[in-house]
């Protein structure tokens, strides 16, 4: 297990099932129907294929992360990239803080935010709205969760509107639930360098 990843970074480490993910050329119909609507919407990873073991779940999962993380309206793709993050860290998920984090720079064309919360953490100094969408997603993730009416206020003073802060409330908890099965399933490894 020394290979497993540890530390936060935005470089997407390789995800390693524990479960073997079911296979495309032996997908049942039910599986297949299912897979269809992947999360991004573009390729099938190897953990929506473990999940794929469930269909009933993984039919209702795949739309609704969708729903939560892409739809138009409310809160920006970047800061629902933030509350995942911020999700992401308390939970420790190495491998959905990484993309998260890489999402963000990439949405923002900017790596400071996800430069200043993998030096700091909690501590580091970010914007006023920027705080209290990562403070808010944290603390609605922790077991249990200490989010509370004071953090809804922050979030109103740092300018979100009510269709924000549902759709942070959204993608936080999400990720507060996605991470945990992430762990349970299988382990960030490293990406193996060609040369």
């Amino acid at each position: 297990m020394s290979d497993i990843i540890r530390k936060f970074t935005r470089n997407v480490p390789e995800w390693r099932p524990r479960v073997v993910p079911v296979k495309l050329k032996d997908a049942t119909q039910e599986q297949l129907n299912a897979l269809k609507v992947t999360p991004s919407n573009t390729k099938v990873s190897g953990y929506v294929l473990t999940l794929a073991h469930d269909v009933e779940s993984l039919a209702v999962r795949s739309p609704l992360f969708n729903a939560i993380m892409y739809d138009r309206g409310g809160m920006s793709r970047a800061e629902r990239e933030l509350g995942a993050l911020g999700a992401s860290m308390v939970n420790h998920c190495i491998y959905c803080a990484a993309v998260h984090a890489d999402r963000h720079a990439k949405l923002t064309r900017d790596t400071t935010v996800t430069d200043a919360l993998f030096a700091s953490g909690e501590e580091a100094d970010l914007s006023l709205r920027d705080q209290a969408i990562f403070d808010f997603a944290r603390k609605s993730a922790e077991a249990p969760p200490t989010a509370g009416p004071e953090d809804i206020e922050a979030l109103r003073n740092a300018g979100l509107s009510g269709e924000e802060i549902f759709d942070l409330i959204l993608s936080s908890a999400l990720f507060g639930w996605a991470n945990r099965l992430m762990h349970v399933l299988g382990d960030p490894v490293p990406q193996k360098v060609t040369v």
